[in-house]
């Protein structure tokens, strides 16, 4: 094979097994229970940009910290956590943010992610919902009449469903928001 067409032969995307995943994860983050008021049987969630990354993030980290407790998912869970980098990274550049601070958008972004992943882990592990009231609080950006209690109850839900699942099941994004 010459030099050239080995430059220029196609990859194999080494990702494509977990799209469905990453998909539902994000389909999950846009039920509408996150965003509904309070009065409506949601938890307020601010229906904003901001308001949508963080409730992507949260049903990331409660699919992550699944992952991580398993030692078959800790490769997947790399690969799931690099399709929301080249997810935001799209996103970022859709919406007009130049080629010279992408990186520096992305490196924050990463950053709020992996404080995220910490303040959940701590507060899912916890056996009542404070800390992870608490987490939310500081977390999420929230509508003024948001239930900060109600997200977590729906937040705490997902993870223990997650919990109960088979590693199978998972990759296989058969995943549900109870």
């Amino acid at each position: 094979m010459s030099f050239l067409s080995r430059l220029l032969r196609r990859k194999d995307d080494d990702r494509a097994a977990f799209r469905p995943l990453w998909h539902r994860t994000v389909e999950l983050a846009r039920d509408p229970r996150w965003f509904a008021a309070p009065s409506a049987g949601g938890g307020g969630v601010a229906d904003t940009v901001g308001g949508r990354f963080d409730a992507i993030t949260l049903t990331l980290c409660a699919v992550l910290l699944r992952m991580e407790r398993e030692p078959a998912l800790v490769e997947p869970s790399v690969r799931l956590t690099e399709l929301f980098v080249d997810d935001i990274d799209g996103q970022l550049r859709e919406s007009g943010v130049g080629d010279l601070v992408v990186g520096k958008h992305m490196g924050r972004l990463m950053s709020v992610l992996g404080g995220r992943l910490g303040a959940l882990r701590e507060a899912l592990a916890a056996p009542d919902d404070a800390l992870l009231v608490e987490a939310i609080k500081r977390n999420v950006t929230l509508s003024e009449a948001a239930d900060p209690a109600r997200i977590a109850g729906l937040l705490r839900g997902f993870a223990d469903a997650l919990g109960g699942m088979a590693a199978e099941d998972i990759l296989a994004a058969r995943i549900v928001l109870p």
